[in-house]
Parts: structure tokens; C-alpha cells; sequence
């Protein structure tokens, strides 16, 4: 079976469907992970139904994939035979039934300002200011250009992000302040932050600098750059803006994907009382 091939084709039609490039990526990761399992067979017309459900479940119960790898492994197998080989399968019964109700995590107020106070590079003093400040993703982070800051109107446009979408937030004066300290001295030509060669700062990069200023500022959270999305929700919601605010800000499509940090803010627990003080 010439994998090659088929991701091409696959990767050429998502683009023709206007996909996203992060979305785009997201399908062909997992269908080369399937298409390598597979390479015994010659053709996708080949491969028994039965030996894709071995896949999967071989996946979950001998490496014991997440709900979402599992749910996103059979997203991009079906995705495989629809565009590659005109085919619908079916395929639902292998998709995880149970959601997780996980509760996302988030830093604190504190934990926010201990962290951006600990980062004295101002490159990257800024891109976690920025995160933090409007709520972005690592993907609309990296993808932001100069000519997305809308200086004279305070606010900053996010193209393309997840979904295809666009949004415009807000920006705060102090993180448009140190916005304009930042470009003096780095003086970006197309993305906002560019790495070496002026080419756009890569994911990994944004993770180790918050790694790092996790680190000196002492903070016990585990979390990733997407925390400091979680916190700005969060946070936001605390502070009483309405939801359906909120979900534009974030670029939900789906208010039910915002609803999940109001199970963190809409009890105060610290003046919630226990059994135990009416004892």
C-alpha cells in the first residue's frame, strides 16, 4: 500500500475542503499511525472491517490510548475512506461513548503574576502576556502577524484559528505597552515572534519558556501554555462576564464547551459550609 501516496491525497483534499492547516495536520498524524499498521495489505479496499476494530481496540486495551486519541484515531480513518477512497464506513460503534468530566486545570491569579514576573526576557515576557491576556491557543499564537494588532483600536484579530474562524479580543493597555517595548527591541518583519532566520517561533520553544518561568517563579500546578488559556476563562467568568462573552472571546462554537469553567466558578468553596461545622 503506498502510504505516501494516500497522506498526499488526503492532505490535498482537506485542503480543498478549506480544513485548517493545524486540523489538516491533526488527521494526517493519525491516519500515517493507522496506514503503518496496515502495510501488509496492498490496497485500502483490502483491509477487512474487522481488522480495523483490532486496531482500535488494541490501541485502547494494549496501549492504552485516551478517550480523545481514540475518538480522533477513528475520526481520520473514516476521513481516509471518504476522501481517498470515496467510501463511507461505518465505524460509530468504535468511537468512545463516555466523555470524560474532567475539569480543566488553571493557574491562579497569583500563580499568573508570579509567572510573568519571573520571566524577564522581554520576547517572552510577551508571548506569555499575550496567551494569557486574550486566551489563545499555541497554534494562533505562533500563526499571529504584525498586521493582526490593531494598535489604534486596541484589539488584535486572530484569523483562522480552529474551526476557520476569525475573532477579534480586546488588548489591554498594559499588554499593548509591552507590545510596543517588545518590537523596539526585536523588531519582527512578518509574525509577530519570530524565531531564528525570521521564521515563526515554533510550539516547542513557547512551552520551554513557560517551563522555565514555571520553574523560577516556584509554581506547583503542572500546566501547559493551554493552562493559561483555561486561566483567562477562568478567570473571566470569576470576575462575572457573561458566558456567552466569554465563548466569543474563546471562539467556541458550541456554548457547552464554554459551560465547563463555570463548574469551577460558580461555587465559591472556601464560603461553601461543610456538615462538619454544624456538629
Amino acid at each position: 500500500m503506498d502510504s505516501e501516496t494516500i497522506l498526499k491525497t488526503l492532505h490535498d483534499r482537506l485542503q480543498v475542503q478549506r480544513y485548517a492547516n493545524n486540523t489538516i495536520k491533526s488527521y494526517c498524524g493519525y491516519a500515517q499511525i493507522f496506514l503503518e499498521y496496515m502495510n501488509k495489505y496492498r490496497t485500502l479496499n483490502e483491509i477487512p472491517i474487522a481488522e480495523i476494530e483490532g486496531f482500535i481496540n488494541e490501541k485502547v486495551f494494549q496501549d492504552n490510548i485516551s478517550a480523545s486519541y481514540q475518538r480522533s484515531l477513528v475520526g481520520a480513518i473514516k476521513k481516509i475512506y471518504e476522501l481517498v477512497n470515496n467510501q463511507s464506513i461505518e465505524l460509530n460503534y468504535l468511537y468512545p461513548k463516555r466523555k470524560s468530566t474532567q475539569l480543566p486545570t488553571f493557574f491562579s491569579q497569583e500563580e499568573v503574576r508570579k509567572i510573568l514576573n519571573a520571566t524577564e526576557n522581554l520576547k517572552h515576557k510577551a508571548i506569555l502576556t499575550i496567551i494569557y491576556s486574550c486566551g489563545l491557543r499555541l497554534s494562533e499564537l505562533i500563526n499571529l502577524k504584525l498586521t493582526d494588532v490593531k494598535s489604534d483600536s486596541n484589539l488584535l484579530l486572530i484569523q483562522q484559528s480552529k474551526g476557520n474562524k476569525d475573532r477579534l479580543v480586546s488588548l489591554p493597555d498594559k499588554l499593548l505597552s509591552l507590545l510596543r517595548e517588545y518590537y523596539i527591541e526585536y523588531k519582527p518583519k512578518i509574525f509577530l515572534f519570530e524565531g531564528t532566520n525570521d521564521e515563526q517561533y515554533s510550539e516547542r520553544s513557547v512551552q520551554l519558556v513557560l517551563k522555565k518561568s514555571m520553574k523560577k517563579a516556584n509554581i506547583a500546578t503542572k500546566g501547559s501554555v493551554h493552562t493559561l488559556r483555561h486561566s483567562y476563562a477562568t478567570h473571566l467568568i470569576k470576575s462575572g462576564i457573561d458566558i456567552r462573552v466569554v465563548q466569543e472571546l474563546l471562539g467556541h462554537s458550541d456554548i457547552r464547551t464554554t459551560m465547563i469553567y463555570t463548574h469551577i466558578t460558580d461555587v465559591d468553596k472556601k464560603s461553601t459550609p461543610s456538615p462538619l461545622d454544624f456538629l
